[in-house]
């Protein structure tokens, strides 16, 4: 038995993906059936939509200049890290099922990686956002003093970190080394890392949670003290307005990566025993769709920002209707006056497209 158990302790890097898959009973298929180029296509679909639309945030937080507070650019970072993530599963659809094996470990590292640093970064950024709002709600102001500079470097420290996770278990704290301890969702990775990285990161919630809480509770007391009439108050519930948006924000991510994040847990503990593979493909689907959910809600929750998407979307239609216009040999042929579709932003931040003759 000693000597068996030296031999699953020894490090031997020889070893291919298959071999580990093997290892753990995960079973890799072999052929594409119809349903699987079905679901393939549909999941590259929302990964491209995921992209577009976090563009779209990026963008308008950009554009406007109301955006440009420490606040927004967190939430535009949060933005990018969802649009990493878009990235990250689109190239795990196209490295799985039968091509899982053609892999290498590097590249099945490099797979695995992506998804961790764009979880990282969602985790950081909400951890920032967390404390940015506690330092500057507490004192009843709308937006941090934090320099841009500040700002800049807490954004790069946040990818820093992100990476050096994401780098984490293929170069320090795999299972090649110790065979028994590989996990059953991700052969490769070891045990005792998924339940570090689970507890971790579900620690960080309890303690975005507890933060988020303790600023609505001092919002709430705070704003019975001032008048119906006065501009603090209309102050308060702009603040308040904003704290509900990051806290649908925040929601949505604990709900969306919570299951995913139980699953690596109960994996680490209980290895086979947990039948995490059984419901994993689920978790990660669950994943993915919180990457498009922060778009939705900045939509529905900030007349700015859906006045600034809307600003977008017409300039891109006019740029569109332009080129048409333009290529078109029917449009310069037609007796009749051409109309140009112009794109103007009101006053009040509302967007809208108006038809001018020339």
């Amino acid at each position: 038995m000693a000597i068996e158990s030296g031999v699953w302790n020894t490090c031997d890097y020889s070893h291919n993906v298959t071999f580990f898959y093997n290892l753990v009973g995960k079973k890799i298929s072999t052929v594409w059936t119809p349903r699987d180029y079905v679901v393939l296509g549909l999941g590259l679909t929302v990964c491209l939509i995921v992209v577009l639309a976090n563009l779209m945030v990026m963008a308008a937080i950009f554009m406007n200049h109301r955006f440009h507070f420490p606040i927004y650019y967190l939430l535009g970072n949060m933005a990018a890290a969802d649009l990493f993530a878009g990235i990250a599963y689109a190239n795990l659809m196209l490295n799985t099922g039968p091509w899982t094996s053609t892999l290498t470990k590097e590249q099945w590292y490099i797979r695995g990686a992506l998804i961790d640093i764009s979880l990282t970064a969602s985790v950081a950024n909400l951890l920032a956002v967390a404390v940015e709002r506690h330092q500057t709600i507490i004192t009843m102001q709308l937006h941090s003093t934090m320099t841009k500079r500040r700002v800049v470097l807490l954004i790069v420290c946040i990818w820093v970190v992100s990476v050096i996770m994401g780098l984490v278990p293929s170069t320090v704290w795999n299972c090649e080394c110790d065979l028994e301890d590989c996990s059953t969702v991700a052969p490769l990775y070891s045990r005792r890392f998924l339940i570090f990285w689970a507890v971790l990161n579900l620690l960080t919630f309890f303690i975005m949670v507890a933060v988020y809480t303790r600023i609505f509770i001092y919002v709430r007391y705070q704003s019975r003290y001032t008048s119906q009439h006065s501009s603090e108050a209309r102050h308060s519930q702009t603040v308040v307005n904003l704290m509900k948006t990051i806290s649908m924000v925040l929601g949505a991510f604990v709900i969306c990566w919570t299951p995913g994040l139980m699953t690596l847990l109960l994996d680490g503990l209980l290895g086979k025993a947990s039948h995490a593979n059984a419901y994993e493909k689920f978790c990660l689907v669950i994943a993915e769709c919180n990457s498009l959910v922060n778009p939705i809600i900045y939509s529905l929750r900030d007349d700015e920002m859906r006045s600034t998407f809307e600003w977008i979307l017409c300039c891109l239609c006019r740029s569109s209707a332009g080129q048409q216009r333009k290529h078109s040999p029917v449009e310069i042929a037609s007796p009749l006056s051409e109309e140009t579709l112009g794109c103007v932003q009101k006053s009040d931040g509302q967007a809208a497209c108006v038809e001018t003759n020339n």
